[in-house]
């Protein structure tokens, strides 16, 4: 994983070409300069349905500019079937999928496909939407072109992967309109992408129902958040991965009998990469805590969360402590410097290290003293 993973001239280039080749589908020209094809070769076409855009078929265009045989394709938006069989790849219509003719439709009755039953090594069952299925046929091409590195290597692999769960993934099941989860939501989320993109349609009662600058608004923002998240997970994300290996391999370097991880760079992602490593290493035991400094040179220590996408926490502070602060703190757990915990107890801070890892034996203690009374 550690190979090729860092900041490099190749990736920013790659990254404005990728922004100029957004900004090409915007105006309806080519990429730019050197990018042109010869006079004599006929301008590839893109086919997706018109009228109301939705996200997928924004981010499926946008994902197939990226390639290089799509780079200045032309997107032909209409129903008609004349036309769209004239196109080289059609998305989102045409009832039909066919991935050896470039056809990637989901709305027809006999459509089921996940990515893991199109690509059996991956554990995603939600129904593809266009997005998710020009992804699953084409993102580590795309993504080996944009980063420079081996389609079938350790970093393609693995950013394939977070960018299909992070990111395509909640297109697919919006677009398919598959809930997040079982039952009432509590609250209402309205600022996914997938609905900012909804919101760049022409309103109902609008004089103009033209969608075609709406579509150009579109394209530029799913681009342009495909790309920042891109270059998150590559720059930020997947670095993080090798520090927090480490700092598992040395946790008993930390004197919590293995169960508090210390993580001397504060404020990389752990989370993810804890959950991951904890099976991919096969440790014995989870681990419960993680310190950590932050950015004024305090310290943080923080529960490790029961799952990835969940506020739930394995070994909350003490309840006593939470929603108190300072010197009140410092005393009623008697530990000098405690800034706060948390009103959840989810994560609490000390002007120290030691105090941080003082707060970390101490929440240990209790969880076990509760384990010996109630056995």
């Amino acid at each position: 994983m550690r190979g090729g993973v860092g900041a490099g001239p190749h990736m920013r280039s790659a990254m404005r070409a990728a922004r100029l080749m957004a900004a090409a589908v915007s105006s309806g020209g080519t990429a730019g300069p050197g990018l042109k094809r010869s006079r004599s070769e006929p301008v590839p076409r893109i086919g997706t349905h018109d009228g109301t855009f939705h996200c997928d078929e924004v981010l499926a265009c946008y994902l197939l500019r990226l390639l290089p045989r799509y780079r200045d394709a032309e997107v032909v938006r209409t129903r008609d079937p004349q036309r769209l069989a004239q196109c080289d790849v059609v998305v989102d219509v045409g009832g039909e999928y066919d991935p050896e003719r470039h056809r990637y439709d989901h709305h027809q009755r006999s459509f089921t496909q996940s990515m893991r039953s199109l690509r059996p090594d991956k554990p995603w069952t939600t129904k593809l939407s266009s997005a998710g299925l020009v992804y699953c046929h084409f993102g580590s091409e795309i993504l080996a072109g944009l980063l420079g590195q081996p389609e079938d290597g350790p970093v393609v692999t693995a950013l394939y992967d977070k960018l299909y769960e992070n990111f395509v993934e909640e297109i697919d099941a919006i677009d398919n309109g598959i809930a997040q989860a079982e039952g009432e939501p509590r609250y209402a989320l309205t600022t996914t992408l997938s609905a900012r993109v909804a919101h760049l349609n022409p309103c109902w009662n609008d004089p103009d129902q033209d969608t075609e600058a709406g579509f150009k608004r579109a394209t530029e923002l799913v681009g342009g958040e495909f790309m920042d998240r891109l270059d998150y997970y590559h720059h930020a994300w997947l670095p993080a991965r090798a520090l927090v290996e480490e700092a598992i391999r040395r946790r008993f370097e930390v004197p919590t009998v293995g169960a508090v991880l210390e993580l001397p760079q504060g404020g990389c992602p752990w989370k993810e990469h804890v959950l991951a490593l904890e099976q991919a290493l096969a440790l014995p035991r989870p681990l419960q805590l993680v310190l950590f400094p932050d950015r004024s040179g305090q310290w943080r220590v923080q529960s490790v969360p029961t799952g990835p996408h969940t506020f739930q926490s394995r070994l909350p502070l003490p309840e006593p402590w939470r929603g108190v602060r300072d010197e009140a703190l410092s005393q009623l757990a008697g530990i000098p410097g405690c800034v706060f915990v948390h009103a959840s107890g989810f994560i609490g801070g000390n002007r120290t290290r030691e105090g941080a890892l003082e707060m970390a034996r101490r929440t240990l203690a209790q969880r076990h003293e509760e384990g010996t009374q109630s056995g």
